[in-house]
């Protein structure tokens, strides 16, 4: 597979293994608390530098927007990175999604980390892409059973929605301007991507 394992690290408590790191599921959840964008992927440890300013604040905007929402309508809990998503405890996949959703229904699946998909993720598009390549990371939502993903583009101010579990010609739909969001997970938040101010 590459790259260090986790047993060759010393035993020191706090130390964050570097990227490349083979690691278990549990072995991932024994590490030090952190905020650097850092995932699992099949059991190798991928850690990438933070993102920039613009991408945090835009991802800000919309997510206290979306959390008013949710809150207003009682609908499920919004959560932001970094937060693991343990899509497959056995095969050691774990991704952080920039924005999530999870509705009332399937809050079960949330404890000291997420347990499953959530209904929706939300990934803000960066000129460079920090970890993985898009269609990797979208198959890896939609084989799980993440119901959407919105992705932001940052450059073309347009927000693009994937019905990931449809199929046919309104899966995927890009929204610009004064155009109002359509989406199946969150029905009526209806705003467009000119109300966001922070592009």
């Amino acid at each position: 597979m590459g790259g260090r394992v986790m047993s060759e690290r010393p035993a020191q408590w706090g130390q964050l293994p570097p990227h490349g790191t083979v690691l278990t599921t549990a072995e991932y959840l024994q590490t030090a608390e952190s905020m650097r964008v850092q995932e699992l992927i099949y059991g190798k440890l991928c850690v990438e530098e933070s993102p920039h300013f613009r991408h945090q604040n835009l991802l800000l905007e919309l997510a206290v927007l979306m959390r008013v929402f949710v809150g207003q309508h009682q609908l499920g809990v919004v959560c932001i990175a970094p937060q693991d998503v343990i899509l497959d405890p056995a095969r050691a996949l774990i991704l952080q999604p920039d924005l999530m959703f999870i509705s009332k229904f399937r809050q079960d699946i949330i404890s000291d980390h997420v347990w499953g998909a959530p209904d929706l993720v939300v990934e803000v598009m960066s000129p460079h892409p920090r970890i993985g390549k898009l269609d990797e990371r979208i198959g890896h939502f939609t084989h799980y059973g993440v119901r959407e993903c919105w992705l932001v583009h940052q450059l073309s101010r347009e927000i693009e929605v994937l019905r990931l579990q449809e199929n046919g010609e309104g899966r995927a739909r890009t929204f610009r301007g004064t155009e109002a969001i359509e989406s199946g997970v969150l029905k009526d938040f209806r705003i467009s991507p000119e109300v966001l101010s922070c592009w």
